[in-house]
């Protein structure tokens, strides 16, 4: 049943940030982000476990989305500057926390319970070692690849005191765009999937007749955003671009590999799809 999945599921993430918290705390003379970088492990561990007893790794999945938002929080609260600036908070946290709440909620509705595995992870598992593929790739891979990507956030909300200007403002602005992007991808593609009659079938009506995958393209540059609020608030933070790229290059090589490598499998006619359309910006039909 999808709600005892959900609760069980729950209550591994209320045990997943008990640990992380007990762990900060043993460890709050370190530097701030790498204590935070500890704890994201640990409830990452504590997860694993978990998708470990039910035999299903989507246990992580959420994890993306729901771990973002203490770190945020605690670093908007106890910066490293000592100094709390309320503009520069809601400028960033307001589209983190749409980012987060919209992306949960998505998982929510799609996942079916404990049975309900994504293809990608049980392709994974498929190959040698496992468990060790579970572990490194499924679980701790992306929440390295997410604590890199939130990483400027460090740097704009606990360790610089610079004020906000208008530059920020335009950044929050299309970072919260970008959400809205991947929102209305996700809720064309949940419509599309909810008509039996598209069984089977791959969507191409909407953003996705222009792109294969908008929603992942939206993904590209929320992460994109935040590297970028960040840079408006001190240009000698340019460095940090290696956050933002490092998602990018995973969806565009990975993420949205594997999903065209499915589809050309299951899906009669997307190889036609794929090549009038471009893999992930919004542009016309390619003219063969």
């Amino acid at each position: 049943m999808k709600l005892k999945a959900l609760l069980i599921c729950l209550l591994v993430y209320l045990l997943a940030f008990g640990c992380a918290v007990l762990v900060c705390i043993n460890f709050l003379q370190l530097n701030q982000w790498f204590m935070i970088l500890l704890g994201h492990l640990t409830a990452t561990l504590v997860v694993f476990v978990a998708s470990s007893i039910y035999k299903n790794s989507s246990f992580y999945d959420p994890f993306w989305s729901v771990a973002p938002i203490p770190i945020a929080l605690y670093i908007s609260i106890y910066p490293e500057s000592e100094i709390i600036n309320a503009e520069k908070i809601y400028l960033f946290l307001i589209p983190i926390l749409f980012w987060a709440l919209r992306l949960t909620f998505n998982w929510i509705r799609r996942w079916e319970g404990l049975l309900d595995e994504d293809f990608r992870y049980i392709d994974l598992k498929s190959l040698r070692f496992s468990r060790l593929v579970d572990l490194f790739g499924i679980h701790i891979y992306p929440t390295l690849q997410v604590n890199l990507s939130l990483l400027p956030i460090y740097f704009a909300l606990s360790v610089d005191t610079n004020e906000v200007n208008i530059w920020t403002y335009i950044f929050s602005l299309l970072t919260f765009m970008a959400v809205i992007l991947e929102l209305i991808s996700d809720n064309q593609l949940w419509k599309f999937k909810q008509s039996s009659e598209n069984a089977g079938k791959f969507i191409e009506t909407g953003l996705w007749k222009y792109s294969r995958h908008p929603n992942y393209l939206g993904e590209i540059l929320f992460w994109w955003g935040i590297y970028f609020m960040t840079l408006s608030l001190d240009l000698n933070y340019w460095y940090l671009f290696v956050c933002p790229l490092a998602m990018n290059l995973m969806f565009s090589l990975k993420t949205c590999s594997m999903m065209d490598e499915r589809s050309l499998l299951k899906r009669e006619g997307y190889k036609s799809y794929m090549d009038r359309t471009n893999q992930l910006l919004i542009l016309p039909k390619k003219v063969n």
